[in-house]
């Protein structure tokens, strides 16, 4: 695939991520793997694709006063040195496919079957939870190259921790902060190799475009619904060729 037809997709999916708070990471990821670009340098593509998007909702929902900080902090405070322990960390091309795969399967049938609820309770013991709901996505983003947000909303949903925006909100800032750890991580492992950034410039500056886009449009009355159904429809595609392609 080339740097046109990638950078079309590349602005769908930043578009239609960020109209829900997500950064698009695991779909960048498999983009990348399928358009042959060596899975050395992916994680760091996709976490800057990642960083630009979610940069503006970010500041969206802080400017909103959307933001959960009792929520956010024990999550980021354990979530962030594991992001980057897991970027650092060395894994098999093989098994870097199947957790990309696995991932976006994962996400494409939570993105078409769950179901969001402002139902909110009280959660025990809810900074120790979240610390480790953290130390296991934190860990796991950074060693694959996305935020994690794909997996924290749904984990957060299924504990009613919080309103749907305000899990948004946090999902938002984790996922942000957990692609700047895990970025660096992932550029330490890979010291010695030369990386041409200004060969992805195109997709940079379209997941800038679709980010701010979607940012500016999910103001308005857009079905978000419809919006997941959509993107876990595109989602699921993409996971069974990554996954059929190493079967």
């Amino acid at each position: 695939m080339t740097i046109l037809p990638l950078s079309l997709f590349f602005l769908i999916i930043s578009f239609l991520y960020s109209l829900v708070g997500f950064g698009g990471g695991s779909s960048y990821l498999a983009l990348l793997m399928i358009s042959g670009v060596s899975f050395k340098v992916v994680p760091i593509i996709a976490l800057l694709c990642n960083t630009i998007v979610v940069s503006s909702s970010s500041f969206r929902f802080f400017k909103n006063k959307l933001l959960r900080f009792d929520i956010l902090i024990p999550l980021i405070l354990v979530s962030v040195p594991a992001s980057y322990l897991g970027g650092i960390t060395h894994i098999s091309k093989t098994l870097f496919t199947l957790f990309i795969g696995l991932s976006l399967f994962i996400a494409g049938i939570r993105m078409i079957f769950f179901k969001t609820s402002d139902i909110v309770k009280t959660i025990k013991h809810k900074s120790f939870i979240y610390s480790l709901i953290g130390l296991v996505i934190g860990f796991f983003s950074g060693l694959i190259g996305i935020g994690g947000g794909i997996f924290l909303s749904p984990v957060l949903f299924y504990l009613k921790a919080a309103k749907p925006k305000e899990i948004a909100s946090v999902s938002s800032f984790f996922i942000l902060v957990n692609s700047i750890a895990g970025l660096v991580g992932q550029y330490q492992k890979i010291q010695g190799i030369e990386i041409q950034l200004s060969n992805f410039l195109p997709l940079f500056v379209v997941v800038l475009v679709g980010g701010q886009l979607g940012n500016y449009l999910c103001n308005y009355k857009i079905s978000e619904k419809k919006v997941k159904v959509l993107s876990g429809v595109l989602i699921l595609i993409v996971s069974l060729k990554l996954l059929y392609g190493i079967l």
